[in-house]
């Protein structure tokens, strides 16, 4: 009852000007609370900025950057990245939504409290970045137009699928009306802002969901160049992409580029004890991620432990539902469930084969619907030449990769894996390596059954060409050596990246031979796929 009171209180208080604000600075006196923790910024800010202002140089030709983050550790990131950009002579605007997270409700009394702590922490960073919150932004009670609203909508949608991990979304749940409320009200502010103060380039994270997703659409809409950045799991790496959400991982240009240039003995040995590694769930390198929670044992081992006998193995891996590198990556179905269920009513009469569907093992860390659950919805009770292996079953994917004949995957980076083991794959979603030459991918689901029969009529001539077994090599070099760029500071373990790596040793003659042309393709200069090492 007193926690009730306490939050109607605050409801009421957060609607009077200066209450909160006030209340900070007397009783919090800047220290932050709750999740919400500037902490880092705070702590190397000041010298930060300082040896950025030692570095920076007038650059006649520097470009007037809006970058723009939400929730805490994206804030600290895109501070530190607008202070780099700005020792380049480019002029930056940061503007922030000062949010915890994005999935519980806050009232506007704490909301303003972390909106005056924010400006307390990042007020270091001036004159070098200008700093704007859009908590602040005078509200403009005009309409949105109605491509700015669908925006809302979709963004909201993919929210909600990426909070829930599902992929079918109820409107009315609580989750989806937050998401929308606050999508809505970030569109409204940056749509009038943007257009009132058009920038060369908008930078942004990410570019797939919340906050994030709403300001690079609204960039798009306009016209306005935008870049996405986002970090995988490789430490000292950044993705980039230009005018296009990070997420998707389009390497068009980088395959045209590379593909015709053949793997050194050197790249091809790199590449194969990375392969051997994810094999054997170790860690390899500047990888931060094992791949498999079981070592391998083998496919005679599996094959006997899933009692599979001779006839052809057809391996259907999936993906963890609700990942971002999932959201809205339909070809011809109207989701991944679709597919998988489609799929295994397709597989129940073809005695002849055996179905292995391995579900991902990440989704012991998810909390949302089990393709397990999906394939049981279908068949509750398996039959003899189906197999199911949950996320938490002690199995390494890549023994039943030893033993297939042929792959089946949505987007997962195993399809790519089956064909470098000569293994024809089909692929159902829009994944980044589809269309690289060495994947089946079929556009409907009439081709797609299609080709499944054809394939299916003789699996073993269906192998892959020695020329394919070799893009497949190629592609996955370029995909993990050369995709992802050398960079600094990662968003995990910020701090002690920029601790190893100050802005002065960034800036030095070597740090800039070593990420000067990855600073530059992140303020919007083309990338060069042709001449990257």
């Amino acid at each position: 009852m007193a926690a009730v009171a306490k939050e109607a209180l605050k409801k009421f208080l957060g609607e009077i000007p200066f209450t909160a604000e006030l209340y900070y600075l007397v009783r919090q006196g800047g220290k932050p609370f709750s999740r919400f923790s500037l902490r880092h910024l705070q702590s190397f800010g000041p010298e930060m900025v300082a040896q950025a202002a030692a570095l920076h140089k007038p650059n006649p030709q520097g470009k007037k950057i809006f970058f723009f983050a939400t929730l805490h550790y994206w804030i600290e990131h895109a501070a530190v990245l607008s202070t780099a950009l700005a020792v380049q002579g480019h002029s930056v605007t940061l503007g922030y939504l000062p949010y915890g997270d994005w999935i519980n409700p806050i009232n506007r009394f704490d909301l303003r409290r972390q909106n005056v702590y924010s400006r307390k922490i990042l007020s270091v960073l001036s004159p070098l970045v200008e700093t704007v919150s859009f908590l602040n932004q005078r509200p403009n009670f005009r309409p949105l137009p109605e491509a700015v609203e669908e925006i809302v909508r979709q963004v909201s949608n993919y929210d909600t699928q990426y909070t829930q991990q599902v992929e079918e979304v109820d409107p009315e749940s609580a989750i989806y009306q937050l998401r929308l409320e606050r999508n809505r009200a970030a569109a409204a502010a940056v749509y009038h802002y943007l257009r009132s103060n058009p920038p060369d380039l908008v930078i942004v994270p990410n570019g797939t969901i919340q906050e994030l997703a709403v300001v690079y659409r609204i960039a798009r809409l306009l016209k306005i160049p935008a870049v996405t950045y986002e970090f995988g799991d490789q430490r000292q790496r950044i993705w980039l992409a230009h005018n296009r959400e990070v997420m998707r991982q389009e390497t068009d240009e980088l395959w045209q580029a590379r593909k015709d240039l053949p793997l050194t003995d050197e790249q091809l040995e790199r590449m194969k004890s990375l392969f051997m590694a994810r094999q054997r769930a170790t860690l390899w390198e500047n990888f931060a991620r094992q791949w498999q929670g079981t070592p391998a044992q083998g496919g005679e081992k599996i094959r006997a432990e899933l009692k599979l006998d001779q006839r052809p193995v057809v391996l259907l891996a999936t993906n963890v539902l609700g990942d971002s590198l999932t959201l809205g990556r339909q070809v011809f179905s109207r989701s991944m469930a679709e597919w998988i269920t489609r799929t295994v009513q397709y597989f129940i009469e073809r005695t002849d084969v055996q179905l292995v569907i391995r579900v991902h093992p990440g989704e012991v860390l998810t909390h949302g619907q089990s393709m397990a659950d999906v394939v049981r919805q279908v068949l509750p009770k398996l039959p003899a030449h189906i197999r199911l292996i949950g996320p938490k079953e002690k199995v390494n994917t890549y023994d039943i990769i030893e033993v297939a004949d042929l792959g089946l995957v949505y987007t997962t980076t195993v399809g790519m894996e089956m064909a470098m083991s000569g293994i024809p794959v089909v692929v159902s979603g829009q994944t980044h390596y589809r269309g690289r030459g060495f994947t089946i991918d079929p556009d409907s689901y009439v081709n797609y059954f299609k080709s499944l029969g054809q394939l299916l009529e003789n699996i073993k001539a269906h192998r892959l060409s020695r020329r394919q077994v070799e893009l497949a090599w190629s592609y996955a070099y370029r995909f993990f050596f050369e995709y992802p760029r050398p960079f600094p500071w990662h968003l995990v373990r910020l701090a002690e990246d920029y601790k190893a790596r100050p802005m002065q040793a960034v800036f030095s003659e070597e740090g800039l031979q070593q990420y000067g042309q990855t600073l530059a393709y992140l303020a919007g200069e083309p990338i060069d796929w042709e001449h990257v090492e």
